[in-house]
Order: structure tokens, then sequence, then C-alpha cells
């Protein structure tokens, strides 16, 4: 039985209303997505870029250490452990940070340099305490020069960890707010660890007295 033709006119105008409702809603959906995938990658760069600030500091601060010691080694030749321990640990924060300059927003990366950080800034600080055992150390100009390059160092990674920190929120933020935490969770963006100094590490910073 051949059905009537506006019975077969009204079936066309339901199955295009139904193909251009479920395109609509197909297309909405494709820019909520796009959307939200593009903000994360943004603050993601975000992320990247405020710990290459980071980084450019805290290669100034591993780049200073060598000298350092090498002054050192001068005056305090029977203390060999300690300088070796600052060596070792320089090493150990130098890796520490390129592995998280790679990536920053991966898991436990930042933690990782903070860790290797600390043990360096424990390191510095017994050095520190011996140079007050040795009088012509302390007098020597080129430790003290080192020791306030350091000291200007390090007052610029305090800057640069805020800036970073505060990218790191944001970004974190959106990776767990809805909808955006929907397409962290299919893409793979996971959230960054924020670079926290105790107040104990905080101690270790070099001080220059003149």
């Amino acid at each position: 039985m051949i059905p009537p033709k506006g019975h077969t006119s009204n079936n066309m105008i339901a199955v295009i209303i139904t193909l251009g409702f479920v395109f609509a809603v197909g297309l909405i959906l494709a820019l909520i997505v796009a959307s939200q995938y593009n903000g994360l990658v943004v603050l993601r760069n975000a992320v990247k870029t405020a710990f290459a600030q980071i980084d450019v500091q805290l290669q100034r601060r591993h780049d200073l250490i060598p000298n350092l010691v090498e002054v050192a080694k001068r005056y305090m030749s029977h203390e060999k452990d300690t300088l070796e321990g600052v060596i070792q640990a320089r090493s150990a924060a130098v890796t520490a940070a390129k592995q998280a300059a790679l990536e920053p927003t991966s898991p436990h990366a930042v933690q990782h340099l903070v860790s290797a950080e600390q043990a360096l800034g424990g390191a510095l600080s017994r050095l520190f305490a011996l140079r007050e055992a040795y009088p012509d150390l302390k007098a020597d100009g080129q430790m003290t020069h080192l020791m306030a390059e350091l000291s200007k160092t390090e007052d610029r990674v305090a800057v640069s960890r805020q800036s970073y920190n505060n990218a790191v929120m944001q970004y974190n933020n959106k990776t767990e707010l809805f909808p955006s935490s929907i397409i962290a969770g299919i893409f793979k963006f996971y959230p960054a660890d924020l670079y926290q100094v105790s107040n104990e590490d905080a101690k270790n910073v070099p001080s220059v007295e003149f």
C-alpha cells in the first residue's frame, strides 16, 4: 500500500528536523569541548612559562655553586665530606630541574625538584656554618661576592615561585571544575604540583656579612 503523499512529506520533514537537532546538539557539544580543551592548554602553557622563570634562576644558582666550592677548597681542605656533599646535592638538583622542566605539570615532577633543592640548601647551610670557623674564608672577597649572588638568586627564585604557584592554582582549578574536569580526564591534563618551601627550608638561604 502506497502511503499518501502528505504523510511521506511529513515524515521527511520530521527526519530533517531530527537530523538538524542532532547536528545542532553535536555542534554545540563540539564547541564546548574545543573551548574547554583550549582553555586547559592555555593554562597548562602558562604553568610551563612560569616554571621556565624558576628554571632560569635555579640554573644560575647551580652555576654559582661550583665556583663557591672551589673558593672554599682553598681554606677548607680538611672539610672534604662537606664540600663533596654540596657537589653531590647540586648534581641531584640539576638532574631534578631538567626532569621537571620537560613537563612541569606531570605528577610529582616539581615535588621531586623541591626535595632535591631542599637537600642542596641543607648542604649549603652546613658549608656556610663551617665558614664561620675560617676567618680568612669569611674575608675572601670572591666568596663574599658569590654568596651575595646566591642570595640575590634565592630572592628571584622566591618571586618566580609565587608566579608559578599562581599559574598552577588557576590550571588546577580548571582541571577540577565541571565541565572542564571531564575534558581534563579524557585528554589526560593532570593537576600540577605547587612549588612549596617550608619555613625551615627558607632558613637555608645564605646570608652575607660584609
